[in-house]
Formats: C-alpha cells, sequence, structure tokens
C-alpha cells in the first residue's frame, strides 16, 4: 500500500488551479490558430486574432485567461493501492483550491445558498469532485475551471428513445444555436447520450477533456461529430456571436448504457478558453 500526504495533495491542487487559468492548453491554441486561418469573415478572423492575444498575453505575465476563473472542478483517479494519510482527499483539494485562489490572484465565484442570500464564501470552496477507483498505486488529478457564461448554456434533455439520432442531433444544435454569443464563441461542445439524468451531464463535461478534434473511436460516433460540427458553423453565430464561420472548434460526443425508456442527452458548452491542467502523484 503507497502512502501520499494530503498536504502534497494541496500543493499540486494549488500549483494546478493557477497555471489552467494562466495557460491555454496547446491544443486549444492550435485549433483557434486554425480557426483563424479558416474563418471566412473578416470580423471573426479579427476576434480570432485578439483572443490568441490574449492567450499569449496571459501565458507570458502568468494573469487569468478570462476574469472568470471559474468554479473548480476536479476530475480524480485514486489508485485502490493508495493510502492517503495526514487528511481526508476532498479536504486536501479544498485547501489546494484555497491557496491557488488566493495565492494565484483568482477570483473567487462561489457563493453558498444559491436561491437565497448568494453571500460569496470568498475562497471558492468546495471544489466540485468526480472521484474515479481505479488500479494501481497512482492519483491522477485534472481541474477544468469552468466560467459560468457556457455553463449557463448547458442543458440536459430527457429524450424518448422514439427520439433516435435525429432528436438527438436537433437538441444538441438548438441549446448551440440557442446560447448565441453568451457561451462565448468559439465554442467546445461536449455531448453525453445514456446513463441516467446526471451521467449524462457528466460525461459530457468528461468529453470537453479530450484533446480539441480527437475523434471518438468508433468511427460512427466520430461522423457524427463531424456532422454537429458542421451543422453548428453553418449556424453562423461565429466567434463571440459577431458572425462568421467558426461557431465551433469541435464537437465530442460520449456515450454510456441507457434504460430501455429513456435516452438522456446532455450539452456540456465549453467557452474558447477551455483550460484543464493535469498532474499525476
Amino acid at each position: 500500500m503507497r502512502e501520499i500526504q494530503a498536504s502534497h495533495i494541496t500543493d499540486v491542487v494549488e500549483r494546478l488551479c493557477m497555471e489552467a487559468n494562466y495557460y491555454l492548453p496547446e491544443d486549444v491554441y492550435q485549433a483557434l490558430q486554425e480557426a483563424r486561418e479558416r474563418e471566412t469573415y473578416p470580423l471573426g478572423r479579427d476576434i480570432l486574432g485578439d483572443i490568441i492575444k490574449n492567450a499569449d498575453l496571459a501565458r507570458s505575465l502568468c494573469m487569468p485567461i478570462c476574469q472568470d476563473t471559474g468554479l473548480a472542478v476536479f476530475f480524480v483517479e485514486l489508485g485502490q493501492e493508495i493510502h492517503i494519510v495526514g487528511g481526508g482527499l476532498n479536504e486536501a483539494i479544498d485547501e489546494g483550491v484555497r491557496r491557488g485562489y488566493e495565492n494565484g490572484y483568482l477570483r473567487k465565484s462561489t457563493v453558498d445558498e444559491p436561491f437565497l442570500k448568494r453571500e460569496n464564501r470568498g475562497d471558492n470552496t468546495p471544489a466540485i469532485v468526480h472521484l474515479s477507483v481505479v488500479p494501481g498505486d497512482q492519483l491522477k488529478l485534472t481541474v477544468a475551471p469552468k466560467g459560468g457564461g457556457s455553463e449557463n448554456m448547458s442543458a440536459v434533455s430527457m429524450l424518448t428513445p422514439g427520439a433516435g439520432l435525429p432528436g438527438m442531433k436537433k437538441f444538441v444544435v438548438k441549446t448551440v444555436e440557442r446560447s448565441g454569443a453568451n457561451a462565448c464563441p468559439p465554442l467546445i461542445v461536449g455531448v453525453g447520450v445514456g446513463g441516467t439524468m446526471e451521467m449524462a451531464a457528466l460525461i459530457a463535461k468528461k468529453a470537453l477533456l479530450r484533446e480539441v478534434g480527437e475523434s471518438n473511436r468508433d468511427p460512427r460516433l466520430a461522423k457524427i461529430e463531424q456532422e454537429l460540427l458542421a451543422e453548428i458553423n453553418a449556424l453562423g453565430i461565429g466567434p463571440q456571436g459577431l458572425g462568421g464561420s467558426v461557431t465551433a472548434l469541435a464537437v465530442h460526443i460520449e456515450t454510456f448504457p441507457a434504460h430501455f425508456a429513456s435516452m438522456p442527452v446532455a450539452v456540456n458548452m465549453q467557452c474558447h478558453a477551455a483550460r484543464h491542467r493535469k498532474a499525476e502523484i
């Protein structure tokens, strides 16, 4: 049994929170550059150029890519041969988030009592932790800060099985169309189909962690991803909603077995600041 100190987890989480908000992942950066080359609308090209300049400045100055530094969403893979000592896992993550958002001068966005007094907690905790127990003795942490703009435009629908593929595609495209400029395009569109309501939403969010444009391994789903991407870009919403041919950089679909009476579909929208950072302990 391998032991990991909770304090070490805290240190890693603190670093991840800051780096995720400062450094746009290389695959996202490359996708934005390619999008600027193929954007047919002059204003759209200019906006994409500004987005790229902003990412360059954030990296060079170690400043947040966006003023909305998001809720701290973590995907955690915990090896079953690990024993965490000196504290609990969730507490260690929360302390790392607290330090990272304070020391990194990141905006704290978490409020208590969401439909009552909505008082800012002042430290961006608690983190949202999605935990998987896996074989081995490694601990893998992925933070994906999630801002309010794109998250607000996300949606879940409990479609009937009879809706089939056409119904699923219609819901995805309509969700993007409804979002307009509010989700800060160009987007990465995560789609989760199957499971239960909460599982569909979870796998839709997890789909956003895939490298931009990396197709689903199932060629049938990969084809549907490309079809949806074409339909979404044909909407003409464009960068920042001001028109153009690049509304989305990619569509990523993930599926899970479902009850024979239901077909949950979730769309998790991700703005162009598709931030995530990983570490392995």
